[in-house]
């Protein structure tokens, strides 16, 4: 499921993935009072993630409807994650990555986890090479129709 949320349908769902359940007045007093936002706007935002299937109706108890989240945080990461890196990178995965790496502060444990993760990405595409190669015929593959030849890799950027 690809769903494009607002930023501030974002900051609703953190509120959602936080609790059980919780009412569009309760959910108003804990984000929309601080942010001067009104109960009114709060609602439409729950209607709207109701809407799309993000959040969906619990319980109902009097004239209060209680909402809970209907999609796990996961669900959404990955494509705001991708429009992230087109629209502020240019889609360029590894520029991101060099930013992370050298502006952002990482400890012992992040780093054999970073290691963890590389050495699998390394195992899928070696994985991944050894089995095109075995579907090359004359140097040419039969997925893309690339010669050896004309394949250049990319300057290392210093």
């Amino acid at each position: 499921m690809s769903m494009r949320l607002s930023e501030f349908e974002l900051e609703v769902m953190q509120l959602f993935w936080s609790q059980p359940r919780l009412s569009a007045p309760e959910a108003h007093a804990q984000l929309g009072e601080d942010k001067g936002v009104t109960y009114s706007t709060i609602k439409t935002i729950i209607d709207r993630l109701e809407k799309k299937g993000a959040l969906q109706r619990q319980a109902k108890q009097g004239r209060t409807i209680y909402y809970q989240a209907n999609i796990q945080p996961q669900a959404i990461q990955k494509p705001m994650l991708r429009s992230f890196i087109a629209k502020v990178f240019g889609g360029k995965r590894d520029s991101l990555l060099v930013h992370l790496m050298e502006d952002e502060p990482l400890n012992a444990d992040d780093i054999a986890y970073l290691e963890q993760i590389l050495e699998k990405k390394k195992k899928q595409l070696s994985d991944t090479s050894h089995s095109k190669s075995a579907s090359k015929v004359k140097g040419v593959s039969k997925e893309k129709g690339v010669s050896k030849e004309n394949i250049r890799l990319k300057p290392k950027e210093s």
